[in-house]
């Protein structure tokens, strides 16, 4: 087999559109297709000249399929179960790549995988053994943010059919409680959370004021206008100096937005003042361009 050097660019033009395929695959919140996994399995299975399993089981979620396996084999640690799951559907990104080259290039060594592609079209996360498959539904809801990350605000963010689910806040995982149970979530809770991200999702959460009042905070600059805000700085537990903007908007609702140090986002003919901070908060550089919103979103 020839080396590839390069690509067409009919070939170059392909490869967005299996990127967004693998997206749409990868995002899917449709329930598993049994009978076409258990092919796909087999497939794989033989790939690798091994037996196909002789028993097939279905599990809701990850914790369903982990209690599943744990009465099958006592001898493995939920964790240990955990690790060895496969993700199907969400294998999608690195499969994708080789069904473009075997596809799109012909090449034959790819076909070795094309039991596990064609799988991640109708399964969630699985788990191989010798005798057994199991396989998982995909969740019923999966929630992101403008970036793509998990996220959700209100709940879980990935959530399945048997009621399990996830807790993210723009990709970070935090316990459910959180949201569930708010009265749990103290600003004394969030400051000494040992996880540093999650601490992070705590104060967000509960909203930077609350965290601010209950810190204090030492005045940069207040503006006349409460819609342009006041810069300030805290001291934050194992993070250091934080700088916040605490500003008003039309509907008389109060923010705290986190900003850059002000080397990061002034010139050096600009001022450390809050309305330089409200400025960098909409992305302008130029005071003569700057309205002050009526609502802030």
């Amino acid at each position: 087999m020839s080396k590839i050097e390069s690509l067409t660019s009919e070939q170059e033009a392909l490869l967005p559109v299996y990127a967004q395929e693998g997206i749409k695959i990868g995002m899917s919140t449709e329930p598993l297709d049994f009978d076409k996994a258990k092919v796909a399995v087999e497939m794989a299975y033989k790939a690798v000249d091994l037996d196909p399993p002789a028993n097939f089981h279905v599990a809701d979620s990850p914790m369903h399929a982990i209690d599943m396996i744990s009465k099958m084999d006592s001898s493995q640690s939920k964790n240990d179960i955990l690790n060895n799951m496969c993700y199907g559907f969400q294998d999608i990104p690195w499969l994708q790549f080789y069904k473009y080259f075997r596809d799109e290039l012909d090449i034959e060594e790819c076909h070795k995988l094309d039991g596990l592609i064609e799988l991640a079209n109708h399964c969630g996360w699985w788990s191989p053994y010798d005798t057994d498959a199991i396989l998982q539904h995909r969740p019923t809801a999966i929630m992101t943010d403008e970036e793509g990350r998990a996220h959700c605000d209100f709940g879980p963010a990935i959530e399945y059919r048997d009621g399990f689910g996830v807790y993210v806040w723009h990709g970070v995982r935090f316990p459910g409680d959180w949201v569930e149970k708010p009265e749990t979530l103290t600003p004394e809770v969030a400051l000494t959370w040992e996880n540093i991200e999650q601490r992070r999702v705590a104060c967000e959460l509960l909203g930077w004021n609350k965290i601010l009042d209950e810190l204090g905070y030492v005045t940069i600059d207040k503006d006349e206008d409460p819609e342009v805000g006041m810069l300030v700085e805290v001291d934050l537990p194992d993070s250091g100096k934080e700088r916040f903007l605490l500003v008003q908007c039309g509907t008389g609702r109060e923010f705290a937005l986190p900003i850059p140090p002000a080397r990061d986002y002034l010139s050096s003919d600009q001022t450390d003042t809050a309305l330089a901070a409200n400025m960098w908060s909409y992305g302008i550089d130029d005071v003569n361009d700057y309205i002050v919103p009526e609502v802030r979103t």
